[in-house]
């Protein structure tokens, strides 16, 4: 029976990782644009002046700006010599080649290799990017450019500090217009405080795992655990499609090709979650094993990977980046907890297995 058990768990895992694995590659490429978190908080105050139809938002924790315009006119963006840098309008999306901004903005890395085409004083060659009115940029004038903080951050960095006040001059037509903006630093949390609280409840989940171990709390313990992961995985299917909205994603569609195209491993991971808490609710045979390995995919692939916010005073997601945090230690607690309940309730099962055929 326990070869059996060991066997069907062996390929669930070898499963289980394999997707996981080939469903991180996407991830790994969206997340290039879109930061886990940042201490530099971007705000837009407004377009001025002010035009009906034309609208400006921060999104990706304050790495890309949004500009949609409904005006039914094309709106030139201007680029930091003074050329054509973007246009967008009833046509559609378009860059200008020849902009330097088109090159240095592709990422945060700040490449500043230039092709020969980038040559601000020509003439605009407009290459068409993307259907729509709505265009998504990194902009280096919005952003902290340097490795170091602000000389002011490093003399006070328990303070909240104004960065700059910054303009990104914009071209209706022959009118000229203005997005504008702030920057600011804010002081990250104690990243130690909240590492200490998930070992602290991780360790407290795991004892779970000696109760369901013993007769006759075990039965109650195993659907005590298959609550939490079912909890846990609830909030890490909510943190991808948080940081979805934050990144821009518009209404249940954009959400979704959002997390099928650059966030399937959260997403699987926590519906897998969810699956074996349900599971062990249903006290179906092998539920420690089902368990244990949703519990460290958990706390692998929705908490580590998301552990950032710990240190981050902003997080990628559009609610407060104290309620973020709380949501990734739960999940950490939930996943590392449940993978070492499951491990303690498949020895104790062991043991006894051993002990009935002496």
């Amino acid at each position: 029976m326990i070869r059996t058990l060991l066997a069907r768990a062996g390929l669930v895992a070898t499963a289980a990782c394999a997707a996981t694995l080939l469903t991180a590659a996407p991830a790994a490429a969206h997340g290039a644009d879109a930061p886990d978190g940042t201490d530099y908080r971007t705000r837009t105050t407004g377009v001025a002046p002010a035009r009906a139809g034309l609208e400006v938002r921060v999104v990706e924790a304050g790495a890309r700006l949004e500009l949609t315009n409904r005006t039914g006119r094309p709106i030139e963006v201007i680029g930091y010599s003074g050329e054509p840098y973007l246009r967008v309008g009833p046509d559609g999306v378009f860059e200008n080649t020849r902009s330097p901004a088109t090159y240095l903005n592709r990422t945060l890395a700040g490449d500043t290799t230039l092709p020969a085409e980038a040559d601000p004083a020509a003439t605009p060659s407009w290459r068409r990017i993307a259907d729509g009115t709505t265009v998504r940029w990194h902009d280096q004038r919005a952003l902290w450019r340097e490795s170091q903080p602000p000389d002011a951050v490093r003399a006070a960095p328990d303070r909240e500090h104004r960065v700059r006040d910054w303009t990104i001059p914009l071209r209706d037509g022959g009118d000229p217009a203005q997005i504008r903006g702030t920057l600011d630093w804010l002081p990250p949390p104690d990243a130690y405080t909240w590492w200490a609280v998930t070992i602290v409840g991780l360790l407290a989940v795991g004892a779970l795992g000696l109760l369901a171990a013993a007769a006759p709390a075990g039965a109650r313990a195993m659907s005590a655990l298959g609550v939490l992961l079912v909890a846990g995985g609830a909030v890490a299917v909510l943190y991808p499609v948080g940081r979805e909205l934050d990144a821009g994603a518009q209404g249940v569609g954009g959400v979704l090709v959002g997390l099928l195209s650059g966030q399937v491993w959260s997403l699987l991971t926590g519906l897998g979650a969810i699956a074996a808490g349900s599971y062990a609710l249903a006290r179906r045979a092998a539920a420690d094993f089902a368990v244990a390995l949703a519990g460290a995919c958990l706390a692998l692939f929705a908490g580590v990977a998301n552990a950032a916010v710990f240190a981050r005073s902003i997080a990628p997601v559009p609610w407060p980046a104290e309620v973020a945090r709380v949501m990734v230690a739960l999940v950490l607690i939930i996943g590392a907890g449940a993978t070492a309940a499951g491990v303690l309730r498949l020895r104790a099962t062991s043991r006894t297995a051993a002990t009935a055929r002496t």
